[in-house]
């Protein structure tokens, strides 16, 4: 007899030992050989099936076992429902001879987090016996499902408490974008004599980082360094490295990191990582994902988003595609979360068909995906692009939100699609009305601007339901700009000035408008009173990254090492435009200099900088990327395009508008800009 029970002893120590290392075949086989096994034998094997996805291989092995007891029944129950099929899970509740208040919870539990709130509240109603854990479960599956009224109405007439009441409300708060409130629960509970745990404090420091409460933070962090939490709890660790990256505190940031005694996961690196990139420490935040790699400590969705999000800041699509190839290797490339980082990355670096391509690989599309192809595209002048993802996005079943129409807009404005754009108005102004807000305005006023229909943009500037703000009157002013109406941009500048008069964008647009028409006394005089109202220009730069390394440009510039050989290349370009007919087009030369030196100042211009530089340090025949922060002028766009036919190069110029993709001679806006 003690013999039996010493194997039957050590039977169980195997199946337990493979069941953690997940080898659940040779579980079951030893667990088969077992003549009567015993029912917390059987339901330690049932659960490790439903941790493992097997569900179908519990069920039958569930259906099979001659004794259940309520914890089979409720580990079955959680078993189905980890697998989400809630069907099941209902079912088996249904047939269950006996249950305990935590079949009853698990049910709820389980019903909250498929968003069937009324349902969850028909169990609640209906439980026997409630305790403080079914109460709890309640809080946090309304927090969970953005119910934090009803959440804050159960937690106050709940019959007792306990600290993972306080926790869930505090979290559910702070994960509702409620973090002030969050914060003063959590006073409130410190108050009231509860002994937080290590999972309030990693959300009391989560709230203080969403709502840059320092102090605060400072005083939490004091009382788990007493408590010696911080160096040993990853959660708190991580907590802590939010809280000091969100307050931009880089010397704390670092320091709470090198502190550390406990292992660097993935969840600290990545904690460490997002901090640096929160505060445009690019390279820093790249240096800690080739350290995490090194140290074979695999990245996870998170950490991908932060670090191409860094890519993205650099404007370093090299360092981005060595990303994305780490992601490719981790099987994550056509996850959402990092398709999406991916996509926007590549649009924003100037490269939309990579964008396109990585859309198209993500499985389970959500509404940012969408969103994101439909921006990009509108980005790159692409709006055909725009308008077939949008009818994609249709007949996928999502429903388009207001960022949509702002892309669908932009797009229409971008492409010079006027009629298409009224109709897009039309609809969200008469269908989605409460969804209408200035963006959609901006858009629609630039649509018609763009198209030179200026007297109806504003007057539906002057018609809009909601008084406009200085971007859509500098939308009616830019347009102005583009097509010389002096009288209307002089009305759009003055209401500008009302709401903003340190305004620089619309100086320097009215200042360029006066310029380009020859009013120079009213260039002079607009130049007066922005120097007397101390409004600063915004100095225009262009720059290139090559190799890792910003190269950048402001207009006759001198100090680049490689100038010398910059103006040589620009030399070279400008007689070869002149054999193709180039004269250049001086009202953008916006200075009251000879027309010989207004040549010269345009062929100085950053962005012709940014591209000779690039001419003659990258191998012939590649692609290059210019950024630029103001407008490309209208002669270096012409210029662009014809230098791009004489090299047999595609050129892509970020400007702040839009991305341009010159290539043979052809500009991707169609000169619609």
């Amino acid at each position: 007899m003690q013999w039996a029970r010493s194997i039957t002893s050590s039977n169980k120590a195997l199946i337990t030992h493979h069941l953690r290392s997940q080898r659940l075949d040779q579980a079951r086989a030893i667990f088969d050989r077992m003549p009567a096994p015993d029912v917390q034998l059987s339901t330690m094997m049932v659960t490790g099936y439903t941790r493992n996805g097997r569900i179908d291989d519990a069920l039958t092995l569930f259906d099979k076992m001659t004794t259940r007891d309520v914890i089979s029944w409720n580990s079955m129950l959680q078993g189905c429902l980890d697998c989400g099929d809630l069907g099941t899970a209902r079912r088996l509740f249904d047939e269950m001879p006996e249950r305990n208040v935590v079949s009853w919870t698990t049910m709820v539990n389980g019903y909250m987090k498929s968003g069937r709130v009324e349902e969850a509240e028909g169990l609640f109603r209906d439980m026997p016996g409630k305790d403080v854990a079914a109460w709890n479960a309640m809080i946090h599956g309304y927090c969970g499902n953005g119910r934090l009224q009803d959440g804050l109405r159960l937690f106050e007439c709940m019959p007792r408490r306990n600290v993972v009441s306080w926790t869930s409300l505090i979290g559910g708060l702070d994960q509702n974008g409620k973090s002030e409130d969050a914060l003063l629960l959590f006073r409130k509970m410190v108050g009231s004599g509860v002994e937080p745990t290590s999972t309030t404090f990693a959300s009391a420091l989560t709230a203080c980082a969403n709502a840059t409460d320092h102090n605060l933070g400072i005083q939490v962090h004091g009382r788990l360094f007493n408590l010696g939490y911080y160096q040993f709890d990853e959660y708190i660790a991580a907590s802590l490295l939010t809280l000091y990256g969100n307050c931009r505190r880089i010397e704390e940031l670092n320091r709470v990191f090198s502190e550390l005694n406990l292992h660097r996961n993935v969840v600290i690196y990545t904690a460490l990582l997002t901090g640096y990139s929160f505060n445009s420490k690019h390279e820093d935040a790249l240096m800690v994902f080739i350290k995490m790699i090194r140290e074979g400590v695999f990245p996870n969705q998170s950490t991908f988003t932060s670090v191409l999000n860094s890519c993205r800041g650099l404007e370093a699509v090299d360092k981005g595609r060595e990303v994305h190839t780490v992601a490719i290797k981790l099987d994550l490339e056509t996850d959402v979360s990092v398709g999406n980082s991916l996509l926007v990355m590549y649009t924003e670096c100037g490269n939309v068909h990579d964008s396109v391509a990585v859309f198209k690989r993500i499985e389970g599309k959500n509404t940012v995906s969408w969103n994101s192809i439909i921006v990009g595209s509108a980005q790159h002048g692409c709006g055909i692009w725009a308008l077939i993802f949008f009818n994609q996005m249709l007949r996928t079943g999502f429903e388009p939100d207001e960022f949509t129409f702002t892309g669908l807009l932009s797009a229409c404005s971008r492409s010079g699609m006027l009629q298409k754009g009224r109709r897009f108005f039309e609809y969200i102004t008469r269908y989605k009305s409460a969804s209408v807000d200035l963006q959609h305005y901006t858009c629609m006023v630039d649509i018609l601007g763009r198209s030179g229909k200026l007297h109806e943009a504003e007057e539906l500037v002057k018609n809009m339901p909601m008084k406009p703000n200085s971007m859509v009157w500098l939308a009616l002013l830019s347009a102005c700009r583009v097509h010389s109406n002096v009288d209307a941009a002089e009305r759009a500048a003055k209401s500008i000035f009302s709401l903003d008069p340190h305004c620089s964008a619309a100086y320097v647009l009215l200042s360029n408008l006066y310029a380009s028409a020859g009013r120079w006394a009213d260039v002079s005089r607009t130049r007066v009173r922005m120097r007397h109202g101390g409004v600063v220009k915004e100095r225009g730069s262009s720059w290139v990254v090559m190799k890792g390394k910003k190269h950048e440009f402001v207009s006759g510039d001198r100090g680049h090492p490689l100038i010398e050989r910059i103006y040589e290349k620009l030399r070279w370009l400008r007689e070869k435009l002149k054999e193709v007919g180039y004269v250049a087009d001086q009202r953008f030369a916006l200075h009251d200099v000879e027309d010989e030196q207004k040549e010269e100042m345009l062929w100085c211009h950053s962005e012709r900088l940014a591209i000779g530089f690039a001419l003659i340090s990258s191998v012939e025949g590649s692609g290059i990327t210019v950024m630029k922060n103001l407008r490309v002028c209208g002669d270096c766009h012409e210029v662009i395009k014809l230098i791009s036919g004489v090299v047999g190069r595609e050129i892509v110029v970020r400007d702040s508008g839009r991305f341009h993709h010159f290539k043979n001679g052809v500009c991707s806006c169609s000169d619609y800009w």
